[in-house]
């Protein structure tokens, strides 16, 4: 029995996707080149959102990656890995990402919200994950660090504005 064996690694994470209800990109994030152009990654949305908006499941395997995803309204959440990668660890990421932007957004998780909070989003996803490497998995943390990183910049906008 010649099992394949690999070895560990920390990049868990491929990339995190956010569509609305058209399957159109309103945000995305790739960690490695699985999909180098922009022309390709858009191709690699359309193929999964066809493939998942009409699905009550939560884990798709499409093109020899792992997806989990969960869709809110008008919005269609992805986390993406490699098809050797642990479900529940993506499944984490996408939950710590959907609740934390429930928590910024108090409950409020629908395009147009997302669409004015873009700079909290981006914040989270970068507290959550870094290069492909899972950094938090609890919400109440990702929400507390990024309200201090913006509580930091309005103090930074504040002093540059008082110094001119």
């Amino acid at each position: 029995m010649d099992a394949l064996i690999l070895e560990p690694s920390l990049y868990t994470v491929k990339a995190v996707l956010i569509l609305d209800n058209d399957g159109e990109r309103l945000f995305a994030k790739y960690y490695d080149d699985t999909y180098p152009t922009v022309k390709e990654q858009k191709a690699f949305e359309k193929n999964i959102f066809n493939k998942t908006h009409r699905t009550d499941s939560e884990i798709a395997l499409l093109e020899g990656l792992t997806v989990v995803y969960k869709s809110n309204i008008d919005l269609y959440f992805y986390v993406i890995g490699s098809s050797h990668e642990n479900e529940l660890m993506l499944m984490a990421v996408l939950n710590c990402l959907f609740d934390s932007l429930s928590q910024m957004l108090r409950k409020n998780v629908e395009k147009r919200a997302l669409m004015d909070n873009m700079e909290g989003l981006f914040l989270a996803v970068d507290e959550i994950v870094d290069g492909g490497v899972i950094l938090e998995s609890d919400p109440q943390q990702v929400v507390h660090r990024v309200a201090l990183r913006v509580l930091q910049s309005a103090k930074e906008q504040i002093k540059w504005s008082l110094l001119r």
